[in-house]
């Protein structure tokens, strides 16, 4: 009777007990196509596209921010938010992942990197190390690459388009400080505004701004 009893009281428990989920299954950081089409709704077509070959619309596009934010663990929607306004700023739409106005050699991505930072950011990537090798020769500045290494390099990176959609979130975990990082994640307009002049070390323009309002309303990150 005891041992029935027992046997009871064990299958109870493992009814009752919640399980735990295991790490691999718990949910990640994602992005909707329609939260993009309302950050970026000019990515909603290629049709007549400057570069056909380079754009990208909304849905093409989600899977690879998506998979970024969580390769660099990018958790808080404020973050994200400024991550994809840039994005989606800097490539037109994510019609563009090459610097043709001025042109300046090298830089590039949907991030629209300089060649400095596309050197360290391919730098970081293992798959890419023994192509990197075969065009640099190992050096690690970009200022003593010629310009076809540099935009060489560039075209490593945009090749892939897990590496292309994913140099924003690298950038803003790699290069960006913990002050700027907590900046943003307080959703203020000063705390974006350091993390453009401050870490990306360009200028706040209305437009700029546009994208990232909309992307914090898009990311339900709106104070």
């Amino acid at each position: 009777m005891l041992s029935l009893q027992c046997y009871a009281l064990a299958l109870l428990l493992t009814l009752t007990t919640p399980t735990a989920v295991p790490l691999q299954l718990r949910s990640t950081p994602s992005l909707t196509t329609a939260q993009l089409l309302a950050i970026s709704p000019g990515s909603s077509t290629c049709a007549g596209a400057p570069y056909p070959s380079e754009c990208r619309t909304a849905a093409q596009a989600v899977p690879f921010i998506s998979a970024s934010f969580s390769s660099y663990d990018l958790t808080s929607p404020a973050e994200m938010a400024a991550v994809v306004g840039t994005m989606a700023f800097e490539s037109g739409d994510f019609k563009y992942d090459i610097n043709y106005y001025p042109g300046n050699p090298g830089q590039g991505t949907r991030n629209m990197q300089s060649a400095a930072f596309n050197l360290l950011y391919a730098s970081s990537i293992p798959a890419l190390s023994s192509s990197l090798q075969a065009i640099t020769a190992g050096a690690t500045s970009a200022s003593s690459l010629s310009t076809t290494q540099q935009n060489d390099v560039r075209g490593l990176l945009t090749a892939n388009e897990t590496y292309d959609f994913g140099s924003g979130a690298w950038f803003l975990t790699s290069q960006c400080t913990e002050s700027v990082r907590g900046g943003l994640q307080n959703g203020s307009e000063e705390g974006w505004e350091e993390y453009i002049t401050g870490c990306i070390g360009t200028t706040v323009t209305s437009d700029r701004m546009a994208y990232w309002q909309m992307a914090m309303q898009a990311f339900g990150a709106s104070a």
